[in-house]
């Protein structure tokens, strides 16, 4: 009997072939996982730091309603200043320092007050932004507001 030795395995360069396309395939598959998760913390940072603009804005909502010449006393001495926010307080509304988060997280929590031009009532618009870094950079989140006083019609 005579065996045909061509057909009784496989050769080096077949082997060397399978293993870089299983080599392609397991790096691509890692790299779609990490996008994925990066994608899946971006998007997690990005509603935290909604949920803490809109936070801020319905404070400042509950303060206006509370006491409207309160609410404008304290807005007015900070007109077109960016303003540190990270703890919900009068008091604690200053210049931001090096390292200042809402606590226990990585946000940014500043605010911006503008006085708008109206003739007939006084509106201030309040731009709340939170911001973060991650490892692709800066992100910031904005939720910007106009207050007035209601009982001016």
């Amino acid at each position: 009997m005579i065996i045909n030795k061509q057909i009784a395995g496989q050769s080096l360069f077949e082997l060397v072939i399978a293993i870089g396309i299983s080599a392609l395939i397991i790096v691509v598959l890692v790299s779609l996982t990490s996008n994925a998760l990066q994608n899946a913390a971006f998007a997690k940072n990005e509603t935290l730091a909604g949920n803490y603009a809109q936070e801020a804005t319905e404070w400042l909502r509950g303060q206006r309603d509370s006491d409207v010449n309160n609410f404008e006393t304290k807005v007015s001495s900070s007109f077109n200043v960016v303003k540190c926010f990270n703890t919900l307080s009068w008091g604690a509304i200053g210049k931001c320092g090096t390292d200042e988060t809402i606590t226990g997280t990585p946000f940014v929590r500043q605010i911006t007050f503008t006085l708008l031009d109206n003739p007939t009532k006084t509106i201030v618009e309040a731009d709340v932004t939170v911001s973060w870094t991650d490892s692709k950079g800066l992100h910031e989140v904005t939720n910007a507001t106009d207050f007035s006083d209601w009982r001016q019609r």
